[in-house]
């Protein structure tokens, strides 16, 4: 069992930066790779990035290439993501997931967060 507790949201202006961090506890934290989704009112839940067990390889869905950053501390049982030159499309909740094994692009995670809220205005 794993428990994930996401922080770092808030609100930003366009063009900003904000850094969510998704704190773990539970059983080894290296043993799961991770991921970062978002859910916007009316829209599905996606895939913005993961990350696998050693942060040796990383996902990015398109839309965030080259301007986000998933990271990972095993020592500390921490993932972040580091987002910059944020848009108005970024605003969604943001969750944080734990996947007990290789790292998947799909929505194939075992353990979820609660969200964090990130709100970007134009």
């Amino acid at each position: 069992q794993v428990q994930l507790v996401e922080s770092g949201g808030g609100l930003v202006q366009a063009g900003g930066s904000l850094r969510l961090s998704c704190a773990a506890s539970g059983r080894t934290f290296s043993s799961y790779s991770m991921g970062w989704f978002r859910q916007a009112p009316g829209k599905e839940r996606e895939l913005v990035t993961a990350i696998s067990r050693s942060g040796g390889s990383t996902y990015y869905a398109d839309s965030v290439k080259g301007r986000f950053t998933i990271s990972r501390d095993n020592a500390e049982n921490t993932v972040y993501l580091q987002m910059n030159s944020l848009k108005p499309e970024d605003t969604a909740l943001y969750y944080c997931a734990a996947r007990d094994g290789t790292m998947a692009v799909t929505r194939e995670y075992d353990y979820w967060g609660q969200g964090t809220q990130v709100t970007v205005s134009s």
